[in-house]
């Protein structure tokens, strides 16, 4: 095929105009052969634009049509130039598909790409930002966020969308300047950050982003993003800092805080070289990982950092969840008592109707601030 085109755009294989030639010369193409000094098929394969011009074709057309060899070397130029663009073009619409199952506004809003309404452009903007050369990356079930194949409820949306999700905490853990990794710095200060659980979101993101700085934590909350089944990241970046992601999706007191706790663990569990995904229940995300241990050993660490083992075995054995005695018990301990009532939902001493006028509810700005609802 020696002509291609795309909207407003043709490629003229240089075998169009040596077939125009041919016909104004009167000459065959087992004459042209004869001329340069070759073969009847490759001069078919020429003049079909089934193989382009080299230096030697070139100059044996130039002495066998009476032009020049700069004519031919121009008209290939040039062709290969149209050609490549049509060829990119085509690639863009051919993604569009795979942009229009991503919520190009939640980019968007965060500032991490231009405004726009043209589905190319989102296309161009989206691959700059995730860095990668087609969005077909992100229809890979083992690019970031490894799926089971067998679990047929995962559609592409949720993989493509996941590792957006996923990819954009990377991106964004990159770019925050933390000191060298410091776990026992970090370890030190579980009490600290415990306590902040009495704080409004003003008063601790600043103070929770300060210490995660300080032990090389990348601290990076990000909204949810639909059809993505991914609550937090946690994935080493070099030898010195480790990025810590979760997502605002549920953003009542108790679940946030044990969502933090989760990760904090799955952070002191270094384990380097992977990405620990915390994704939602049968979700189908997967890993080369033992998970069910590191989900284990995660849970019971924010179990057991927001309310001490022994303070809470003796709190249930008197078995009284009153919302008076639930609250004097969360003073005691000196912890946000939606939390409390998180825990006792969770255990099945409450249903998860009640009490939850005890549980705060944040609203997480991203990397900024926090204000309650």
């Amino acid at each position: 095929m020696n002509k291609t085109s795309y909207d407003n755009l043709a490629a003229f294989h240089p075998g169009y105009y040596i077939k125009e030639y041919l016909a104004d010369q009167g000459m065959n193409q087992k004459e042209l052969a004869d001329r340069l000094n070759t073969n009847e098929k490759t001069v078919s394969q020429l003049v079909n634009g089934k193989i382009n011009l080299n230096a030697e074709l070139e100059i044996g057309l130039s002495l066998a049509l009476g032009t020049s060899q700069q004519l031919w070397h121009d008209l290939n130029q040039r062709y290969l130039k149209v050609k490549a663009e049509i060829e990119f073009q085509t690639r863009l619409d051919d993604e569009k598909d795979i942009q229009q199952q991503l919520d190009y506004k939640f980019w968007e809003k965060l500032g991490l790409v231009e405004e726009t309404h043209q589905s190319q452009a989102k296309v161009q903007e989206l691959r700059k930002f995730f860095k990668i050369s087609s969005l077909d990356v992100l229809k890979s079930r083992d690019f970031l966020v490894q799926y089971r194949t067998a679990v047929a409820e995962v559609k592409d949306v949720n993989v493509i969308n996941s590792n957006a999700w996923v990819q954009t905490a990377l991106n964004l853990g990159n770019s925050i300047e933390t000191e060298p990794i410091n776990l026992a710095y970090l370890q030190d200060n579980l009490p600290v950050i415990r306590q902040m659980t009495l704080k409004t979101p003003q008063e601790f993101l600043p103070e929770l982003r300060d210490i995660f700085q300080r032990a090389g934590v990348a601290f990076v909350i990000l909204p949810n993003l639909k059809n993505c089944g991914v609550n937090g990241a946690v994935k080493w970046l070099g030898k010195s800092k480790v990025l810590l992601a979760m997502n605002d999706r549920r953003k009542y007191s108790d679940i946030f805080w044990f969502t933090l706790f989760h990760e904090i663990r799955h952070v002191l569990q270094k384990k380097k070289g992977h990405i620990i995904i915390n994704g939602a229940q049968n979700s189908g995300i997967t890993s080369s990982l033992n998970m069910a241990e590191l989900e284990k050993d995660a849970n019971q660490f924010a179990q057991n950092i927001l309310i001490k083992p022994a303070d809470y075995a003796k709190f249930v054995a008197e078995g009284d969840f009153s919302q008076a005695t639930v609250e004097n018990f969360a003073q005691k301990i000196s912890i946000q008592p939606g939390i409390v009532v998180g825990r006792l939902q969770n255990d099945g001493y409450l249903n998860y109707k009640q009490m939850n006028n005890l549980k705060e509810k944040y609203t997480v700005l991203f990397q900024k601030d926090s204000t309650r609802e």
